[in-house]
């Protein structure tokens, strides 16, 4: 199968790719570097050292055999686009290409502007390049939990039935997100469902819980096929964040009670997930949405099992909450979907934990500690030097 990884430079396009190529499928990914840009812009940088986009290709032709095609350029260019999809002519897309970060979008009006018009205008223009070039592409694009808020209710898998006064239909399960960033997936999310029911496209949504990990079988060849590694306050992890703090011997910052339960899965099953998406595809027409997440938990929860794991002496710390969420709610998800075509989960594991300890320990001495302070405040008050 000819697949197209969208953002394939990034955290989870880069493992993704390698893992599709090593399955036997012809891969090329397009990026236009715009993460990198941003840790430029806020002064972090990856844990791990990552290598060029070209020196990644070349290091796995070198250990395997398998090329990658690359293509750079911008999704909300339209021609850039446009020709991507005609050149590379793809089966299947996964678009990952998408600023990622809550708090990065809640930083002030101009990162949430830029956010929302990359986010939906990049996706509105995949969207008409495939209905225009080859309406039989099956788009897998990356949503996220968050797009769902923290309802009252169980969580379906994107669809809700309703009955309402004596009649039945089904729709959209209602979304309540927390960021500009959730915002933009929301909008994505119905952009594509109603490209879906008016031209009769193929896409298959995957809600994402947060990932943690930072190893595949792939990245493991080599320290130059490495995918970054988070710990900072914007673009990183809580998990990574945690391992981090308990390896210096830093408090584990919880943002208020701890309270706020998440999805996870872990990176191993996120490119297991793409994999199973694009080799059983949506039917024309349809609109199909996956909750791509193994197991549920607190953030307390996950700062406990992070310390009772490290072989040290590990404290939790409370800090006042920078975000606008509930910290004590109810949390119960549906995700059968992709277990029924075949997932087997990777719960999370003292292994894995201590895994990332020795990642952390490996690289500790380019930790930047103001990094994991919390800078960007939800209701509108900037601190730090995020501005």
């Amino acid at each position: 199968m000819r697949i197209l990884v969208l953002g394939g430079d990034g955290y989870l396009g880069w493992p993704t790719a390698l893992h599709l190529s090593q399955c036997g499928h012809d891969v090329a990914v397009a990026d236009n570097f715009v993460r990198r840009q941003y840790d430029f812009e806020l002064g972090v940088e990856s844990l791990v050292p990552i290598e060029s986009l070209q020196t990644r290709i070349s290091t796995w032709q070198e250990l395997t055999g398998k090329t990658i095609k690359a293509y750079v350029g911008d999704l909300t260019e339209a021609d850039f686009t446009y020709e991507m999809i005609r050149d590379f002519a793809p089966e299947a897309v996964v678009h990952f290409a998408e600023q990622r970060a809550a708090p990065y979008s809640m930083i002030d009006r101009k990162h949430a502007v830029y956010t929302q018009v990359n986010n939906v205008v990049g996706t509105l223009n995949l969207l008409y390049a495939i209905a225009e070039i080859d309406p039989d592409i099956h788009l897998v694009k990356l949503g996220t939990m968050g797009e769902y808020g923290t309802p009252n209710i169980d969580i379906e898998e994107g669809w809700l039935e309703v009955e309402h006064k004596g009649r039945k239909d089904r729709m959209l399960y209602p979304k309540r997100p927390g960021s500009f960033y959730h915002l933009s997936k929301v909008h994505d999310s119905h952009n594509m469902e109603f490209a879906c029911r008016i031209w009769g496209l193929r896409s298959t949504d995957l809600n994402q819980g947060v990932v943690y990990g930072q190893q595949t079988p792939e990245t493991m060849l080599d320290d130059r096929l490495a995918t970054r590694f988070d710990y900072d306050a914007v673009f990183g992890t809580v998990l990574n964040r945690f391992v981090v703090q308990a390896v210096l011997g830093h408090p584990l910052t919880v943002y208020g009670t701890g309270g706020q339960t998440r999805g996870v899965i872990d990176i191993r099953d996120t490119v297991r997930c793409i994999q199973l998406a694009c080799e059983n595809p949506a039917e024309r027409g349809e609109f199909r949405v996956f909750n791509q997440m193994t197991e549920s938990m607190s953030v307390a929860g996950i700062a406990e099992t992070v310390a009772k794991s490290y072989p040290g002496e590990a404290v939790i710390d409370n800090l006042d909450n920078p975000r606008v969420e509930k910290e004590e709610h109810y949390y119960k998800v549906v995700h059968s979907g992709l277990v029924e075509l075949g997932l087997v989960p990777h719960l999370l594991s003292d292994t894995l934990i201590t895994s990332l300890f020795d990642v952390a320990k490996r690289y500790a001495d380019r930790v930047d500690l103001g990094a994991m302070q919390p800078r960007v405040n939800w209701r509108g008050a900037l601190s730090g030097e995020a501005r």
